[in-house]
This record gives C-alpha cells, structure tokens and sequence, in this order.
C-alpha cells in the first residue's frame, strides 16, 4: 500500500482526519475492540435508530434521511440476526462496523446518525442498554433459585440434622431451616438488584465526546424512546463513568459468594463423613482412576467462579481508580470484565439450581447425625426457666456435659441423683430434655427452627416472590 493509500485508509476510520500514515498493526489489534464489544451489536443499532429519531426532531435530518437511516439500519440488524455481517479488518469496535456497514448501505448520508455523537456517549449507552438486559435475564434465575429452596423446604420440613458453628456439631435444627438460610441471602440480591437496575437504566446519549450536545437534541425524549428511567446530569460525568459496572460486578460476587456458602456446605454433606445428600448423576462427575468416586464438581466449580468473580471486579477497580476526568481509553477493559461475569454467573445460577433442585437428602443419615451433647444448651435453658441466671446455668450445663463424659454415658442415662448433686432444680421432668424434637421446637420466635418458625419463612418468602418486580415506574427526570 503507498502512502496515499494508507493516508485514504486511515482517513476512513472514525477518528482519521487529521493521520497520516498507517497505524502500526501491533498497535491496530492491540487497541481493537471488535472481537469482544460485537457482543452489543444491538444495542449499537438501537441508540443508532433512537439517535437518528432525535436529530431529526432537531430538525438536522430530513424525515427522507431519517427514514433512509434507519432502514438502513434495519439491513445491517438482519445481517448480524441471520449471522452474514462480515466484520473487516478497519472495523475498530461494534460502532465503527456498524457504521461503516450503514454507509456502505445507503451512502454517505449514513455518516449524519453520528452528528453531535462521540463514541464516549455511543458505547456507554451500548453498555447500559446491554446490562439492562442481561439484568433482565437474570432476575428469574434468581427467583427459580429462591423456589428451589422453599419448595424443598416446605416438602422437608420434618427432617432434623445438625447445624454447626465452626464446622463443631452445634444444636438440632431442621433441614429446611437450613434451606431457607441459603434462600434468604438471595432474597436480599434480588432486593440489591432493584437499586443496581435503577442505576443501570440512566440515558447518556447526548454528552457527547465530554461537553455535552450542540444541537438541542432532547436527551429526555432520548431517554424515553430507549426505555430508560432517566438521563445523566453531566456529560463530562457521563462519558467516563463506570460505577454502574462496578456495582454490577460487586453484586455479582456477593451473590456467587452466597452460592459459594452453599456449595461449601452441600460438599462437605454430600461426603461419607456426612451422607447428609447425594448429588444427582446430572450434577456430579466420575474419576478417571477410582471407579468408586462421585465427585461434586458442580458445587467445586461454583465454588471455584466466585473467585473469578471477585478478581474481576477487583481487577477494574483498579483499572478506575486513578483515572483523570471524562473517558479514558483504559475504560475499554470494562467489556471483557462485564461479559465474562455476566457469562460466568448466569451459568452459576443454573447450575446451583438444578443441583439442589435434584439432589437426594437422606433423612436417616441426618437424624443419625444427632448426638445427645447437642443439648447442653438446652439443659441450660431448663435451669433458666427455673428461675437460675443463664451465666450459672451454663456453668451447671458444663458441670452436667463433663459427668456425661466421666460416667462414659448419654445424657439420658444420668442418674437423676447425679444430677441433684450439680442443681437442686434438676427433677424428673429433666427428661423431657432428652429428645430432639422437643429441642428444635423451643426456638419458636421469628427466624427460629421451630416448625411453626420455619412455616412462617415459607409463607414470606413465597410473598416476596409473588410481590417482587425488577421494574420501577418509567419516569423520565429532568
């Protein structure tokens, strides 16, 4: 190529006018984004459609140009739906193929659908635009999730197992408070997801490269035709703002996090030290060597992603933190980041659900599992009702877990004038201690593992699921 042809060539990009020479090819791959943003493909056609409507309100296209854009954007949304739009080797990012195929389209008065337009403003609009869909899609997972849970919970409920505190066998509770205590954290990222959508669905278009739109452009009309709540304040702001990506990705981890929890605990009980659960074969993977092995690879890879997660958003974190004002070229890492969290954890979602959905509990396992020191709380409680302070009943409680020890017998086999010896209000009706179910049953008040207590988070959360809407009120604030 001579220097009159690469002076052409890079005159046609976006930003070339006043280049000469060709850009080093090291240089093109490495500040390309094509292979990753192309993903927004639609996104980019529709602020394109949306932003030709508002020139031509500004009366800067004819309604013919208007009409001729959009068609013409019509022809490259059905080449990317039917997969023959072909990306060339001067397609930077989504904008400048799509742009560049517009022109090709329907000739040089496709170049009027960027007037007053940056690709600052174009690719955070793509972005919101993108987001808000993929935030969309998620919220049903997580409701399907929060169904798994409750719908076990509330077929369960009869059964008892241990809940533990440092991984130590702690008291009785029931297996489907354990359940809900997995359900209710992603109750409250559904609740987080509310405020992140709100944050999300705010209108840049019409800042500009940074100072803001010259032809009176209505950005609220924008913002409306494009579905979106609001628009941006400043454009200096808006173009270089990524806090909406930020608390998309730390939300993300939190909730990997919560699943991460659950996966933890259901590896640990799908063991032969435990045999609380089985996986299902769907679930669980074999070993190339030990025939006899069910591995829970579902859990492990949850378990595993929500690392990945948490080094995505502390890795553009740090991407953001010492940047100068407006829009950076830096800010281009957001895309890798946001789409493989968003892969990452739709996938996550789906796989948690199906594993618990389809896993087997085994009752008995989880009764056998309950030993009789898990009630030396509850031999406290019964010097409490009796009138002793709760710093000396945990002391007798002690002093009746250490003779249990000394004896080399369960607690039900105390002899009662062994007891006496330790607490004059130990009496006969001690004995009534002596049963699970009657442990369980005593932590009745809200948020207990009581059956009434467990009842009740079925019935809330089945509430909350039947009251919950990602959507607020379209409104657009000026």
């Amino acid at each position: 190529m001579d220097a009159t042809s690469e002076a052409s060539a890079e005159g046609a990009k976006l930003w070339g006018g006043r280049f000469e020479g060709s850009v080093d090819p090291v240089m093109e791959k490495f500040n390309a984004s094509i292979s990753y943003d192309k993903a927004m493909w639609k996104q980019d056609i529709q602020g394109s459609i949306a932003y030709a409507r508002a020139l031509q309100k500004a009366q800067l296209l004819t309604e013919e140009e208007c009409s001729t854009i959009i068609n013409g954007l019509e022809m490259v949304k059905q080449e990317w739906t039917t997969g023959v739009f072909v990306i060339q080797p001067s397609d930077e990012d989504i904008h400048t193929a799509n742009e560049r195929r517009l022109k090709e389209l329907v000739g040089d008065v496709g170049g009027k659908v960027h007037t007053g337009r940056s690709r600052n403003d174009q690719v955070a609009v793509d972005m919101r635009l993108w987001l808000r869909e993929h935030l969309q899609q998620l919220a049903p997972h997580l409701q399907r999730l929060i169904q798994v849970f409750v719908g076990r919970a509330e077929r369960e409920k009869q059964i008892l197992m241990p809940g533990y505190t440092h991984l130590q066998r702690a008291q009785p509770i029931r297996w489907a408070h354990w359940l809900l205590s997995h359900a209710w954290p992603i109750v409250m990222d559904l609740q987080r997801l509310q405020g992140l959508y709100t944050r999300v669905n705010v209108c840049p278009l019409g800042s500009g490269a940074l100072a803001g739109n010259p032809f009176q452009v209505d950005r609220e009309n924008l913002a409306r035709d494009l579905g979106f709540q609001t628009v941006t304040k400043n454009s200096l702001n808006a173009v270089g703002d990524r806090d909406f990506i930020v608390e998309y990705m730390f939300w993300a981890s939190l909730v990997s996090s919560h699943l991460s929890r659950l996966a933890e605990d259901l590896i640990l009980y799908s063991s032969r030290e435990f045999g609380f659960v089985e996986l299902s074969d769907a679930y669980a993977t074999g070993s190339s060597l030990m025939p006899q092995k069910k591995n829970p690879d579902s859990f492990e890879l949850i378990r595993g992603k929500a690392g990945t997660m948490a080094g995505n958003l502390c890795g553009f974190l740090m991407v953001i933190k010492g940047l100068p004002s407006t829009y950076n070229k830096d800010l281009q890492e957001d895309k890798v980041k946001m789409f493989e969290t968003a892969s990452t954890l739709l996938g996550i979602l789906q796989v948690a659900a199906g594993a618990v959905e389809t896993l087997k509990v085994d009752s008995e396992a989880c009764q056998q599992a309950l030993s009789e020191e898990m009630l030396s709380t509850d031999i406290a409680y019964y010097l409490v009702k009796k009138g002793m302070a709760f710093r000396t009943a945990h002391g007798k409680a002690g002093e009746v877990v250490r003779l249990s020890e000394d004896l080399g017998c369960p607690f039900s086999e105390l002899p009662l004038d062994q007891l006496t010896k330790i607490s004059s209000l130990f009496t006969e009706d001690v004995s009534s201690l002596w049963n699970f179910e009657h442990s369980v049953e005593q932590y009745s008040a809200i948020g207990g593992t009581a059956l009434a207590s467990v009842n009740l988070q079925i019935t809330q959360a089945k509430e909350f699921l039947n009251s919950f809407s990602l959507f607020p009120q379209t409104s657009v604030v000026s």
